[in-house]
C-alpha cells in the first residue's frame, strides 16, 4: 500500500520474500541492502544508488530488507522501538519508486547464516547480479561478523560491483535510525523532518472508541499506529492523508485525564477536520505540523470542549496554505 502523504502515479512495488525469487528477474540486477526502520536520508542515498546503477545497466533495482527487525529476534530484550511499522517502511520504499522489494523473513535459522554464505546464495539466486550497495556501517550475518570489507571482497572476486555509500550528513550529524528515534521521543520534530527528509509521520489503522469526542462535538478515530516511536504527550496540529485525499487535522497522543476512568493508557486520538467519512479499521497517515499545546486536565468536560474550539482555530491557522 502506498504511503497516502506522498503516493505518486507510478506502479507499486514488488515485494518478493526469498532470495529464490530473485531468480525470476531476467535483467542484470542491482540491490540494495539494509534494515530500513525510517527509511530516512541514509537509507534513501542507499536505495537510490542501486536505481541509478540499475539505470545505466538497464538492469532491475532490488531493496533488501527484514521483518523483523533482526533484533527483535537475535536480542528481543534490547530491541529498539520503531520508526515504521513493516507496512509503512515498504510504503515509503514504493515512494522512492523502487521496482521490487525483497521481505526477507528474519528468523533464528536465518540469523545462522554466515556472511559469506549469505552473499553465495544472493549471487546464485541472481544470476544476473550487478551491484551491491550499503550503508558504510552495514554488518550483517552470523554473529555480525560480514561488513562492508567482506562485501567488497565477495565484489572483487565475482566480478560484482559495490557501492559503499558514506554517512549522510545534517548539520553536522550523521544521519540514522537510532539519532531519530530519539529526537521523535525527545519531540524534536524540526530535527526528525530533517533526518528523514519528510515530517515525521505515523501509518495507523482506525479502531472503534469510546465515543467520547463525539458527544463533545468534535469526533475523533482512535487509531492504533503501527509504528513504536511517538513524540511526547500532547495536542498537535497535523495533516492526514486517507484514501488518496489530504485533510487537516488534530491529534492528542496522551493518557486523557479529563474523561479517562483509568489514566495509564495512552492513546492517539485523531480529529480530521471538515470530514464526516467512515475510516474505522482503514489506513491513516499522520505528519506532525506543529505541536498546540501540552496535554492538561479540565474541571468539566465543557471546559475542555472550550479547549479543542481553540486548538482548531490554531491548527486551521498554521495548516492553511
Amino acid at each position: 500500500m502506498p504511503s497516502a502523504g506522498l503516493a505518486g502515479s507510478f506502479v507499486p512495488v514488488r515485494i518478493i520474500r526469498s532470495l529464490a525469487e530473485l531468480s525470476s528477474i531476467a535483467d542484470k540486477v542491482c540491490i540494495a541492502i539494509g534494515v530500513f526502520d525510517g527509511v530516512h536520508l541514509g537509507h534513501q542515498a542507499v536505495i537510490r544508488a542501486a536505481m541509478e546503477d540499475a539505470r545505466a545497466a538497464n538492469g532491475t533495482a532490488v531493496a533488501l530488507t527484514f521483518d523483523p527487525h533482526p533484533m527483535r529476534v537475535l536480542v528481543p530484550d534490547k530491541a529498539p522501538p520503531l520508526l515504521t511499522s513493516t507496512e509503512h517502511k515498504l510504503a515509503l520504499i514504493e515512494n522512492l519508486e523502487t521496482p521490487v522489494c525483497l521481505l526477507i523473513p528474519f528468523t533464528l535459522e536465518f540469523a545462522r547464516t554466515e556472511a559469506e554464505a549469505f552473499l553465495e546464495q544472493l549471487r546464485q539466486s541472481a544470476t544476473k547480479l550487478q551491484t551491491i550497495c550499503v550503508g558504510h556501517a552495514f554488518r550483517f550475518g552470523h554473529n555480525r561478523k560480514g561488513d562492508v570489507q567482506t562485501i567488497l571482497a565477495f565484489g572483487r572476486d565475482r566480478g560484482v560491483r559495490v557501492d559503499v555509500i558514506p554517512p549522510v550528513m545534517s548539520n553536522g550529524e550523521t544521519i540514522s535510525s537510532t539519532t531519530i528515534r530519539k529526537v521523535v521521543a525527545e519531540g524534536d520534530l524540526t530535527k526528525a523532518e530533517r533526518m528523514l527528509g519528510r515530517p515525521f509521520s505515523v501509518l495507523g489503522s482506525v479502531e472503534a472508541g469510546d465515543q467520547i469526542g463525539r458527544k463533545l462535538g468534535y469526533p475523533t478515530a482512535n487509531l492504533n499506529p503501527h509504528n513504536e516511536v511517538l513524540p511526547p504527550n500532547g495536542v498537535y496540529a497535523v495533516r492526514v492523508f486517507h484514501a488518496g485525499n489530504e485533510h487537516g487535522g488534530i491529534a492528542n497522543i496522551g493518557v486523557r485525564p479529563t474523561v479517562a476512568k483509568d489514566t495509564a493508557e495512552r492513546r492517539f486520538e485523531l480529529h480530521i477536520l471538515d470530514f464526516s467519512g467512515d475510516v474505522y479499521g482503514k489506513a491513516i497517515e499522520v505528519f506532525f505540523a506543529q505541536k498546540l499545546r501540552e496535554e492538561q486536565k479540565f474541571d468539566s468536560p465543557d471546559e475542555l470542549k472550550a479547549q479543542i474550539a481553540r486548538d482548531e482555530g490554531q491548527a486551521r491557522r498554521i495548516l492553511s496554505p
